[in-house]
């Protein structure tokens, strides 16, 4: 799905707020609404894991299959929903 080298914007920061992890993404104008990206325990360890890196889906896949006893099928689909929604929100550098 995800085959290039892709790289998480660094000016996007997690935040604890209320027990959960979240990303606040403002709106570009008035009239756009502030958008909350929630990350679950999976979701945040990749975040963290591959922070700073140029990376791709197999890397993020590695991080899962390093930290939790999943099968390698399961790993792949998560990280590869985990890229889509973080492309989809304007997390990862442009390209």
């Amino acid at each position: 799905m995800y085959l290039c080298s892709m790289k998480i914007n660094p000016i996007y920061k997690v935040r604890k707020v209320a027990g959960e992890n979240i990303i606040l993404l403002q709106g570009k104008n008035s009239g756009d609404m502030t958008r909350v990206v929630a990350f679950n325990a999976s979701a945040l360890l990749m975040w963290d894991s591959l922070q700073g890196k140029d990376f791709t889906v197999d890397d993020a896949v590695k991080v899962l299959l390093d930290n939790y006893e999943v099968e390698e099928s399961v790993a792949r689909a998560d990280a590869e929903k985990w890229v889509a929604t973080i492309k989809e929100n304007g997390l990862l550098l442009a390209e």
